[in-house]
């Protein structure tokens, strides 16, 4: 009996070997029961607006600015033989225009709004005898306008003495960088007169272009000294009038009529050493 119990033994400690040696199920990993939420980004694109109310119930045509202002897009003609010269537009492909007011005579106060709310950057080419004493209101265009030069007492000065217009050129250039911290580059003559000694004596200032214009602006009405509408290059003229209002968005409607977008006129007439 003793074998026979000894084999009986051995066969249930072997059938017990055998199950503990398979491996143990692998458990699944606990299913996730939160939610997955999902949020959906809007992305809001504001148009320019095209127009603004300004002063005395009047629309503003507002322009945006094809290029960074102040950066040069072209150079200056050279000075050739002692002589600047003369620009009577800007030769370009492009649809720009540019607004050059003169004088200085009435400080109309809506002259900032209307250059601030329409984007554009006129020319200030500026008298010494409105000027001085009144340097604050013009200090208030900076950011907005260019000044530059239109001598000092606004004298006619075709024929006259080197000596009396280099007084008149020169002069009105230092006070204008005394009282509004910059020394002009470009310079108008009164009327649009001048000649040789015109020429030489503005060189001789430091001034790198007489400045002439291709259309003008009067009691809120464009004139074109040819063809009836205005073209990419003009350079308009306008002045500090009491029409100021009228003058101003007269050409900043004639310039949407006709297509073209108002710039910077320094940025024309860069130096040399300046230009991109």
């Amino acid at each position: 009996m003793r074998p026979r119990g000894v084999a009986v033994l051995a066969a249930v400690v072997a059938v017990v070997c055998a199950c503990s040696s398979q491996p143990e199920a692998r458990q699944a990993p606990p299913t996730a029961t939160g939610t997955t939420t999902t949020t959906a980004v809007t992305t809001t694109t504001t148009t320019p607006p095209t127009a603004l109310p300004g002063p005395g119930g009047t629309t503003i045509p507002v322009f945006q600015q094809p290029y960074a202002f102040g950066t040069p897009q072209q150079q200056v003609p050279p000075v050739v033989d002692g002589m600047v010269p003369v620009v009577r537009r800007i030769d370009t492909d492009r649809p720009y225009v540019f607004i050059t007011v003169d004088d200085g005579a009435v400080r109309h106060p809506a002259a900032v709004e209307l250059m601030r709310k329409s984007g554009v950057e006129p020319t200030l080419f500026l008298n010494s005898k409105h000027v001085d004493g009144h340097a604050d209101y013009f200090k208030g265009f900076e950011g907005l306008a260019t000044v530059h030069a239109h001598t000092a007492t606004h004298p006619d000065l075709t024929g006259t003495s080197y000596d009396f217009q280099r007084g008149e050129i020169c002069g009105n250039a230092d006070l204008l960088r005394v009282q509004l911290g910059a020394r002009p580059k470009l310079f108008r003559p009164p009327f649009g007169n001048y000649d040789q000694t015109t020429r030489r004596a503005a060189a001789d200032c430091g001034f790198t272009a007489l400045v002439m214009w291709t259309a003008a602006v009067n009691d809120g009405v464009v004139q074109f000294q040819a063809g009836g509408r205005l073209n990419a290059g003009d350079i308009v003229l306008m002045h500090f009038r009491h029409t100021f209002v009228e003058d101003f968005l007269a050409f900043l409607e004639r310039c949407k009529q006709d297509g073209l977008t108002p710039v910077v006129l320094d940025d024309f007439l860069a130096e040399p050493k300046a230009a991109v």
